[in-house]
């Protein structure tokens, strides 16, 4: 979309120039137009949303985050926001429902069919984050003894209610998953065939799993459906590969502003107020402000020892800054290797006794070209405190890095806390530590 359309739009706001607004606007695909809602203050957007024909403002609603929905429905009337709230699939519905008043949300789901009420309240009555919340209770099941054309039947008449065709699970009388036939294999097989001829075996998860590793799981089995079981073992609900994807796209975006030290916005950024900014940033700036005091204890601590020799002074901010980037690699990588199954946390040992060699292997190199570079301007004795300084720091940094987040996993806290400014913060002090130490050893301060 053209930068400039929005503000073309609000312009025709304001001079309540409807007419040319909805002219305008449906001239744009449905992306389109869901952007430029994102983009619009909540009054603008809502008017927007009541210029759009009914069939298209249904699909551009679904399109928009939970929080914009919530926003979205307090300007509508009553009737549009029935019809809305209706129209969404469940786990949808729930996602929306969450955003909400309590008193709204119970006034909302009365006005819902009992069919729709059903399965909201499926999905609802599972806890906050796990696979069941995002599931699907709208789906295709085929009986084992059901045949290739029965099958197609079933799927032509469920196919405008169904979250998806393209996979379907096949289960026993008591419901339990006994495998997965997909749409084309359907097509190419003989009518007369039973599905359980044809289908292949079934990827499950449990509807209690952490909904982050259910959809790693679906991405990594390249699944368009992922069956979802409850406690009994019977099917209850899908995961497509589209909502596995918002899943981890969601877990993505929380995990790199979390490592950045801040809390995620949880919607657009132009949507989102200015103070909603300033609260998600603001409490972990002065945590890290509270831990960089460290930093400057231990200068405090040391200043006898650089007042003999100012020239230590100098490389204060090449070492904790080498320190720091180290950890934060470590921490980025183990960090992602957890989220994708590759390491565990009782794999600490491993994961702490690599980063030590690698940590080594990164001190030797940055420690020989600071020996070189500073012992031919400063002096082979500071050259030497710096040499052995960056790999203490590098190899300490390294471990350091790799084994918090998964202690953080093992405290069941999100690792992506424990990174980046909290490794920095660690490494800068101890590693003015060590530089310091190892000054006064080598020079005889």
């Amino acid at each position: 979309m053209d930068n400039s359309l929005p503000n073309r739009v609000r312009t025709d706001l304001r001079r309540h120039d409807l007419e040319h607004v909805q002219e305008r606007v449906l001239q744009w695909s449905l992306p389109e137009q869901v952007d430029l809602m994102e983009r619009l203050e909540p009054r603008d957007r809502a008017v927007v949303f009541r210029l759009l024909p009914r069939p298209v403002a249904f699909r551009a609603f679904a399109r928009l985050d939970a929080s914009l929905q919530s926003e979205l429905l307090t300007a509508l009337r009553t009737d549009e926001v029935q019809g809305l709230v209706a129209e969404l699939d469940p786990d949808d519905r729930v996602r929306l429902l969450d955003e909400l008043p309590a008193p709204v949300v119970r006034a909302l789901l009365s006005e819902l069919s009992p069919q729709d009420q059903d399965t909201t309240g499926v999905v609802m009555g599972y806890p906050a984050g796990s696979v069941g919340r995002r599931m699907s209770p709208e789906f295709v099941a085929l009986g084992l003894d059901t045949t290739v054309a029965d099958a197609l039947a079933a799927v032509r008449e469920r196919i405008d209610d169904a979250e998806t065709v393209y996979a379907l699970p096949v289960v026993d009388q008591d419901q339990r998953v006994a495998g997965v036939v997909g749409l084309r294999r359907l097509l190419a097989s003989d009518g007369a065939v039973p599905v359980a001829e044809i289908a292949r075996e079934a990827v499950t998860v449990g509807a209690q799993t952490p909904a982050e590793e259910a959809a790693r799981r679906c991405a990594k089995e390249k699944l368009l459906a992922l069956p979802v079981l409850d406690g009994t073992g019977r099917v209850v609900g899908i995961l497509t590969f589209d909502d596995a994807l918002d899943i981890l796209e969601e877990a993505e975006t929380e995990d790199v502003a979390r490592s950045a030290g801040a809390e995620p916005l949880r919607r657009p950024y132009l949507a989102t107020p200015v103070p909603a900014v300033f609260r998600a940033r603001v409490v972990w700036l002065l945590v890290l402000a509270v831990g960089a005091s460290l930093t400057v204890r231990v200068l405090e601590v040391f200043e006898s020892t650089v007042e003999q020799m100012v020239v230590l002074s100098v490389f204060v901010p090449l070492l904790i800054g080498t320190g720091g980037n180290t950890g934060n690699q470590a921490a980025t990588t183990v960090t992602r290797a957890l989220a994708l199954g590759d390491v565990r946390v009782r794999d600490v040992g491993r994961v702490a006794l690599r980063e030590v060699r690698i940590g080594a292997l990164l001190g030797a190199t940055l420690g020989a070209v600071g020996l070189a570079g500073v012992g031919m301007i400063y002096g082979w004795d500071v050259g030497a405190v710096i040499g052995l300084t960056l790999l203490t720091v590098c190899v300490l940094a390294a471990t350091v890095g790799g084994v918090m987040p998964m202690a953080a996993r093992a405290l069941k806290v999100d690792p992506a806390v424990f990174s980046n400014p909290f490794i920095t913060t660690f490494v800068d002090a101890s590693g003015l530590v060590v530089y310091f130490l190892i000054a006064r050893a080598v020079l005889g301060l």
